[in-house]
């Protein structure tokens, strides 16, 4: 006679220790749980306010400077160290594990223009409203030594803005034109001019090292290539641009900070009208920086908000902004992509988290597991009506409401005029101008 006998494995459903939570069999055949979807949706909402109620991206404030911060320097091969500069001539050495200053410098009479650090992470530059470009020691001076520069260079006109080359000793800066340094000379290898008065600021191209971009107060982007002797070409907008950005990841495009309030995309191949434009700010934009990733970037404004946005995104997808922070001058995205360090007017620096519901420190495995799976909920739910209007709720100061809902009324105003013009004038006289075509006046090559 055939006996068969139970078997069972005592490891697939005793616990290991009795803090451990029960085991439980499971049969996944999806015949046996109907109403899946309407689950997942509930749990999707469920995350989504979840989600809402734990944005807090606040981490820390930075203080110990005595005027506005006016530029900020991450360092190249180190995430814990940022450096800043303030408006009276005072650099700063940050450790943002211990949130607090390592050490202080007297670099510039009036102010930091622009600070950088060399890619290999040893020294780093300043400049000033003095006329000089200053280079330092990373590591801060011995006992009873003094805080002296490795080396300065006397320019001829104040410098604006600072950057350098990723992989050569060669670094740009730009004032009445931009040029191109040496580190070992003490005067420029090349300088360019296209009819400008003044440079705003110059930025190199972290893909295609040789390329590099300027803003000019004439309204106008110039592009230049360091081999040749002359700019590339230069696209003029109906207002000024202060700053821009590369992307990281894909060497063609470029983001700029405009006056108009809005930040512009643009793919340098085909200046003739930007691939995307960014608004959602109610004042200038002051500064942009691209997350490492080539995602997202993150802007400053005069506003005293700082917007994070989409690369391919017409509005912003967070808004932070504090009861004290004034004007936001300066803004960096961390190399690790989970921080963002704001300088702004009233002498301080602030540190947030890119993703505002994020929970820092370790996650055990159970914890991890649920965030993604959430997180895909969240997803795949993402267009339902309910689930999309919690998640793009955002509070905002009276002031900024009110300033956004006055330009939401200008802007509808402009339109209805447009359409009316269009309406009463010969067919073809009043032509549809878009959105990315208006603020673009000219591309000079």
């Amino acid at each position: 006679m055939k006996v068969k006998v139970l078997s069972r494995n005592p490891d697939d459903y005793v616990r290991e220790t009795k803090l451990d939570i029960q085991r439980v069999p499971r049969n996944y055949d999806p015949s046996l749980h109907p109403f899946e979807v309407s689950r997942e949706y509930t749990r999707a909402l469920n995350a989504t306010k979840l989600e809402r109620v734990f944005a807090k991206p606040f981490l820390a404030s930075l203080d110990g400077h005595r005027d506005g911060v006016n530029c900020l320097a991450k360092h190249s091969t180190s995430l814990s160290t940022l450096l800043s500069g303030s408006c009276d001539g005072e650099v700063k050495v940050w450790n943002l594990t211990k949130h607090e200053c390592v050490r202080t410098l007297q670099a510039h009479e009036g102010f930091v223009r622009g600070i950088i650090v060399r890619y290999c992470g040893t020294s780093f530059f300043t400049v000033g409203d003095d006329k000089t470009i200053k280079q330092w020691k990373m590591e801060a001076p011995g006992y009873g030594e003094e805080e002296e520069p490795l080396n300065t260079i006397l320019g001829k006109t104040v410098f604006t803005g600072l950057d350098h080359h990723q992989k050569k000793g060669v670094f740009a800066t730009c004032g009445q034109q931009v040029d191109i340094w040496d580190e070992q000379r003490s005067s420029p290898i090349r300088s360019f001019t296209w009819g400008v008065d003044s440079f705003s600021s110059v930025r190199f191209n972290p893909v295609e090292t040789d390329l590099l971009g300027s803003c000019a107060s004439d309204r106008s982007i110039v592009l230049y290539d360091m081999r040749e002797s002359t700019p590339l070409k230069k696209v003029i907008m109906t207002m000024r641009t202060n700053t821009l950005c590369w992307n990281p990841m894909e060497a063609y495009y470029f983001t700029c900070a405009n006056e108009d309030y809005n930040l512009y995309t643009y793919d340098m191949r085909f200046l003739e009208k930007p691939i995307k434009v960014h608004m959602d700010h109610v004042s200038a934009v002051l500064d942009v920086d691209y997350s490492p990733t080539g995602q997202e970037f993150v802007s400053a404004s005069f506003d005293k908000t700082i917007r994070i946005f989409s690369k391919d995104g017409g509005h912003s997808r967070e808004v932070y902004h504090t009861k004290r922070m004034q004007h936001v001058i300066c803004i960096k995205w961390s190399a690790d992509n989970k921080y963002i360090l704001s300088g702004s007017d009233e002498m301080n620096i602030r540190l947030w988290k890119a993703n505002a519901a994020e929970k820092l420190g370790v996650l055990s495995p159970r914890e991890r597991q649920a965030t993604n799976y959430n997180q895909k909920l969240k997803e795949k739910f993402q267009h339902h009506p309910q689930i999309r209007r919690i998640a793009r709720h955002r509070h905002l100061p009276k002031s900024i409401f009110h300033q956004r809902n006055e330009l939401r009324v200008m802007k509808e105003a402009r339109q209805r005029k447009e359409r009316n013009v269009r309406k009463h004038s010969k067919p073809g006289s009043a032509p549809v101008v878009s959105e990315r075509e208006k603020n673009v006046v000219a591309v000079v090559k």
